[in-house]
């Protein structure tokens, strides 16, 4: 049986399936994403917004 899981980006909030992104600790992270955060600088006013996304996957749900 092949069974196609999809993930929602922590990002973007996109469905992918598995092999289209990376996971990292308990989220998941579409190729689109990952691509245009490596690209963006710090000084860039999207920075702040992928760090704050990003603290999804250290901060626990049932905090």
């Amino acid at each position: 049986m092949n069974e196609i899981r999809d993930h929602h980006c922590i990002i973007c909030g996109t469905p992918k399936a598995e092999g289209e992104g990376i996971r990292i600790v308990s989220g998941f992270i579409c190729e689109s994403c990952e691509t245009e955060m490596v690209q963006t600088d710090v000084q860039d006013a999207k920075y702040p917004f992928f760090i704050h996304q990003m603290k999804q996957l250290f901060v626990e749900k049932n905090a």
